[in-house]
């Protein structure tokens, strides 16, 4: 079993959707970046790639490389997790932290679970997402940034 963490921030700009874990949310704002500044995505990848001991997803997807611009993270992940597979490892399960003031992620934890799931080819049962606000408190709280964190879990294929 091998454990890894990924974490993310973007600055949040004015107009929407939101783009998170692979879907848009309806919101007055958007996650910037080079990419689609898709936090959770660039968490969760960070996770898996950190869990099997390969580069991080800024090496795997260089940001001054036009390739990537826009490029959507869903894709990345997809790509980050054949390299976790052929080192080896398969996913057991995500535990993911989303803050964000707002817009309330409640109601669509599940899609975002079932979408990652999909992307990953796992269960939904095995993603899971918790949403934080700021309090008001700091950039978070000032809905100036989106920041996400994801525990990735990975066990060691067997041989056969």
């Amino acid at each position: 079993m091998r454990i890894g963490l990924g974490e993310d921030t973007h600055r949040l700009v004015a107009g929407g959707p939101l783009r998170l874990g692979g879907i848009d949310i309806p919101h007055d704002h958007h996650a910037q970046g080079h990419s689609d500044a898709d936090v959770l995505l660039h968490a969760v990848t960070d996770a898996l790639l950190g869990a099997a001991g390969l580069p991080d997803i800024g090496q795997l997807f260089p940001d001054d490389l036009e390739e990537n611009r826009h490029r959507d993270s869903a894709e990345m992940l997809y790509v980050a997790y054949e390299h976790v597979q052929r080192a080896g490892f398969n996913s057991v399960n995500l535990d993911c932290v989303i803050a964000a003031e707002s817009p309330k992620l409640a109601p669509h934890k599940e899609a975002v679970c079932r979408r990652m799931a999909e992307i990953l080819a796992i269960e939904p049962s095995r993603v899971n997402i918790k949403a934080k606000t700021g309090e008001g408190v700091g950039p978070i709280g000032e809905q100036k940034i989106i920041q996400a964190r994801c525990v990735a879990l990975l066990e060691k294929k067997r041989e056969l």
